[in-house]
């Protein structure tokens, strides 16, 4: 009997010491913050992760004493010439989903370890490959993915936890910035968005993805918008109004091609399109088109898909309104004025009705309600 209770203590030991050795959650040492910051540039995920140290009473004793001008020898670990490593406990680390150039400096994507070599007038912030070892201790200069030197900035108020923002951001760039204290350290993260968008739908077009019109479409839509990459978005809504993935039926993918053809001067061919393309619109994808072309100074062929549309939806507030708008556009007020009055009390809301009286009056003082 007290054989098997003392091999019963002994089989629970491995479980005891195992829970005893796991550490709680607690607070980074020092009393100093856990932070992260992310921001899409373009398509292109940023993120920093980065522990925040406060200057805790430490005014004008932060830059070149707390953290050391240049490379230091920190007394533990095999770095005699180490970094500081931008914020505390753990090294700060910043990463990239996509190719990017730092201050013009091509960089991979990836996830690095980033420290920075202060100095009052120059910095040399670094994009260490090691991402994974505690603080600088570690640091090797044969690691570096790149350095790049910058100028501090002064600020005019204090900071007290040290932070990192994405300021100044376009679809191409955005300016990150180190802040404590009353310092900055700016770099620019940029980008070629058109170059990282096209490569990312062709790789995604590749995938499962490929296999609908409607990602197809989106692709060449968006090329079209861009004005950019036409020939081969032409092949792309080629594929897209194609038999294989059910675009044939589509007035948005028959619609795209044409602006396609259009921008490539091929304006006969997108006529052609445009003629296969009407009878598989929706009404409000006939009035959508028919204000597009509005907005495009085409104020007769505006007119012939607003006509397409309320013929195959007569007596709508929709098709009625669209009739009024092409009429108006080619100098029509009379009969313009005869669909927008037929018009009103089909108005969907009070709004609605406001918006038709404005019109009204306009066009009973002969003017053009676009």
């Amino acid at each position: 009997m007290k054989l098997t209770m003392i091999c019963g203590v002994l089989a629970l030991l491995p479980v005891f010491t195992m829970a005893q050795s796991l550490p709680l959650t607690m607070k980074p040492d020092g009393g100093n913050k856990r932070a992260s910051v992310a921001e899409t540039i373009g398509i292109t995920d940023v993120s920093i992760h980065y522990d925040r140290p406060g200057v805790k009473g430490r005014d004008g004793k932060i830059w070149g004493q707390l953290v050391p001008v240049g490379f230091y020898d920190q007394g533990f670990g095999p770095s005699k010439a180490s970094p500081w490593r931008a914020g505390a406990n753990e090294n700060t680390t910043i990463s990239f989903s996509t190719d990017v150039t730092i201050n013009g400096q091509p960089l991979p994507a990836g996830k690095y370890g980033f420290f920075v070599a202060y100095g009052p007038d120059e910095c040399t912030l670094i994009f260490s490959k090691n991402y994974t070892s505690w603080g600088s201790f570690f640091y090797n200069d044969n690691e570096d993915a790149l350095r790049v030197k910058v100028k501090p900035v002064a600020l005019d108020h204090k900071v007290e936890w040290l932070r990192y923002e994405f300021t100044d951001e376009t679809d191409n760039s955005a300016t990150v910035a180190l802040e404590w204290e009353k310092l900055l350290i700016p770099f620019t993260v940029s980008v070629d968005y058109v170059q990282t968008q096209l490569a990312q739908m062709r790789k995604e077009l590749r995938t499962e993805r490929g296999f609908t019109w409607f990602a197809w479409n989106q692709a060449a839509a968006w090329c079209a918008q861009n004005h950019t990459n036409l020939e081969e978005a032409s092949l792309w809504a080629d594929s897209s109004v194609g038999p294989n993935f059910g675009g044939s039926s589509s007035f948005t993918a028959w619609s795209t091609k044409a602006d396609i053809l259009n921008q490539l001067g091929k304006t006969a061919e997108a006529a052609e399109v445009m003629k296969k393309a009407l009878p598989l619109g929706s009404m409000a994808e006939l009035h959508q088109y028919g204000r597009q072309l509005l907005t495009e100074k085409k104020p007769k062929e505006a007119l012939e898909v607003f006509t397409v549309n309320y013929k195959k939806n007569p007596g709508q507030f929709t098709t009625l309104m669209g009739m009024a708008r092409g009429l108006s556009a080619n100098g029509n007020y009379k009969e313009a004025l005869k669909y927008a009055t037929e018009a009103q009390p089909l108005a969907p809301d009070p709004g609605n009705k406001v918006h038709v009286q404005d019109v009204i009056d306009k066009l009973k003082n002969g003017q053009d309600i676009n």
